[in-house]
């Protein structure tokens, strides 16, 4: 039901600056975690989420619960963890930002358009399970002004990541009846359809030369599980338990699986010299809410251990000059199922 509309409402939806201000506090890597120095915790309240810098390398925007909202809602902050800002509406949900090349505009997914309030939580007796909200996707300014939509397909459309070269977005879209990755220009236009095979493709995310997409899919074949994935894409849910990390070129030619891990692989990035990825993985134990960071080669091999932390650390981005790794972590959380930012140096 529709919100009444009151001088609270209005200021929440104006994108006013976040009530609570950030923080900026040190933190001390964990045994394994040699690649980590100089750690420093950003947020200290609610979830947050898909943290990705600016081009420059000096703003991060990312998704958030808080201000007494119950959905995710984008936000702009510096990476000292100062000027910070909710850049969205307030209305419905959103996910997936990411800034233009002039550090000054960025792009998220909304589901505004479709649903005011916050989506109804999902039933637990379907086990781990993803809604695919009806995400369309807007651009806006970072000071929260001049909200603008891209797309208009009212389905489950997102997980949208820029060229380097800053002409094409790459996204996930449910609009064709499956998940699959697409491109189209920065103004929505000469859209082009790159993954075909049944099942979920996404989390794409350019190469630093832009020549290469790497992307997580599950591709059920078993009677099962193929049914099972059927019957819940139906619903506008996807069960995530089982995703390997795949490579394409940037045309949608020669995928080819990197991963062969089981659980779930998710939030691939690549490393500054683009020759490796970094992910979340909990394939150790493919039950649990472990999840930590991983980097692996292109074609599989050395496998390598980035966090240790016993609980989820997750959607990993390096600065522009590789320099720097900022992650989502539950690690010295205040309340239990809270997630953070942190931002670290890091040493090849």
């Amino acid at each position: 039901m529709r919100r009444t509309v009151s001088a609270l409402a209005a200021a929440l939806f104006a994108g006013a600056p976040a009530a609570r201000a950030q923080v900026n506090i040190s933190a001390t890597a964990l045994p394994g975690e040699s690649h980590l120095s100089n750690l420093h915790q950003l947020t200290n309240t609610g979830t947050q989420a898909e943290a990705y810098f600016s081009r420059d390398g000096q703003w991060i925007t990312f998704q958030s619960t808080r201000e007494g909202l119950t959905c995710d809602q984008q936000y702009v902050m510096k990476i000292d963890g100062s000027a910070l800002r909710r850049v969205s509406n307030g209305q419905g949900k959103t996910t997936c930002g990411w800034y233009l090349p002039d550090g000054k505009t960025l792009f998220f997914g909304s589901s505004h358009a479709n649903q005011a309030a916050c989506p109804p939580k999902l039933d637990p007796s379907k086990g781990y399970v993803w809604g695919l909200d009806p995400f369309d996707i807007y651009t806006v300014n970072r000071d929260g002004t001049g909200l603008k939509r891209i797309t208009n397909y009212n389905t489950y459309t997102a997980e949208g990541v820029l060229s380097p070269d800053g002409k094409r977005f790459v996204f996930t879209s449910l609009k064709g009846g499956d998940l699959d990755i697409y491109t189209m220009n920065v103004d929505g236009s000469d859209v082009r359809q790159l993954t075909h095979q049944f099942g979920y493709d996404g989390g794409p995310w350019w190469s630093p030369d832009g020549k290469k997409i790497a992307y997580r899919a599950y591709h059920p074949s078993d009677p099962a599980e193929l049914k099972d994935y059927q019957d819940l894409l139906k619903q506008n849910i996807v069960r995530p338990n089982k995703m390997e990390l795949w490579v394409m070129n940037a045309d949608g030619s020669d995928q080819h699986q990197v991963t062969h891990l089981g659980g779930a692989n998710f939030g691939p990035s690549w490393n500054h010299e683009g020759n490796r990825l970094i992910f979340s993985s909990n394939y150790k134990n493919p039950r649990s809410g472990n999840f930590d960071l991983y980097m692996v080669g292109l074609d599989g091999a050395g496998l390598e251990q980035i966090t240790t932390d016993e609980g989820f650390d997750g959607f990993p981005m390096f600065s522009p000059d590789g320099k720097k790794l900022i992650w989502a972590s539950q690690r010295a959380d205040a309340k239990s199922g809270d997630v953070n930012l942190y931002i670290a140096d890091f040493k090849p």
